[in-house]
């Protein structure tokens, strides 16, 4: 066993016991930076964000391809001592076969968990069929299981965030299914309303849900989230949104108004420069 393996499978034992009870939260970095600055805040486990690091690529959610989204995965995996889940989008393949050949690529890069989503990127027909869905949740747990890391493999239902006419009917079919299949945790991203909530954790029940905090529902709380059964509370590309926020309106007022007034909410500078200093 290499000194690597010996590490991916302490952060695999950690991260599989911070899903069986209590609940977490899962913070997103999108870059070595950003993912040692969580470590040293006291979080207990990272989580790759696609849409924040393809935005910092200059490329929009699901346009970087699968070798350059593997290679962020490994930098922040090998960047902290921290758990790493990876966002895998689709698993970056179609069919089954593929997806089992991408996830196995995946689990090498260090990671404690990955995320496989039935989101097809087609307008037209935005989620796999769900026999092709849940065979593709099964190639997963193959190709995980065939490795030998008893990596976490998470399930994700897209249908709110792809515009389903019956989102809800559809997560709460699919995620059991998923559940059925392999996957240890569940995620219906886009999913808000409480009594929605409660319904999927009964229903995939006693699997851990993760659930997404967003603009749009960060007036939830931890707390909230423990009380409905929530288990794993991630902010996908919230951090990244909110300083790409803080970003944006200080190049306009920069450009606009010729005002530099959006500089003042900045992070001290010397207290970034001492934070990463302390690292040999």
């Amino acid at each position: 066993m290499t000194n690597h393996n010996s590490a991916q499978e302490s952060a695999v034992a950690r991260f599989r016991a911070l899903h069986e009870s209590g609940c977490f939260i899962l913070p997103n970095p999108w870059d070595i930076g950003t993912a040692r600055y969580l470590e040293q805040a006291g979080f207990e486990a990272l989580a790759t964000t696609s849409a924040g690091f393809a935005f910092s690529r200059g490329q929009a959610d699901g346009a970087v391809p699968c070798d350059e989204t593997l290679d962020h995965i490994r930098e922040i995996s090998q960047a902290t001592t921290l758990p790493t889940n990876a966002d895998f989008l689709n698993g970056f393949a179609g069919e089954p076969e593929g997806v089992a050949a991408n996830v196995t690529r995946c689990v090498a890069t260090g990671v404690a968990g990955l995320s496989i989503e039935d989101s097809t990127g087609d307008e037209d027909h935005p989620l796999f069929d769900p026999e092709t869905a849940v065979a593709r949740i099964k190639a997963a747990r193959a190709a995980i299981d065939a490795t030998g890391m008893p990596i976490v493999l998470t399930g994700r239902c897209e249908a709110f965030l792809v515009g389903s006419a019956e989102p809800m009917r559809t997560v709460l079919a699919r995620l059991p299914a998923y559940a059925a299949a392999g996957a240890e945790c569940l995620y219906a991203p886009g999913v808000s309303a409480p009594e929605e909530i409660a319904a999927i954790v009964r229903a995939v029940a006693p699997r851990p849900v993760n659930f997404l905090v967003s603009g749009f529902n960060s007036h939830f709380s931890v707390a909230q989230l423990a009380d409905l059964g929530v288990r794993r509370i991630s902010v996908g590309s919230g951090l990244a949104l909110a300083a790409w926020g803080a970003f944006i309106r200080a190049a306009d007022e920069m450009r606009a108004k010729g005002e530099f007034r959006g500089l003042a909410g900045g992070a001290p500078f010397a207290e970034l420069n001492e934070r990463f200093g302390r690292r040999a």
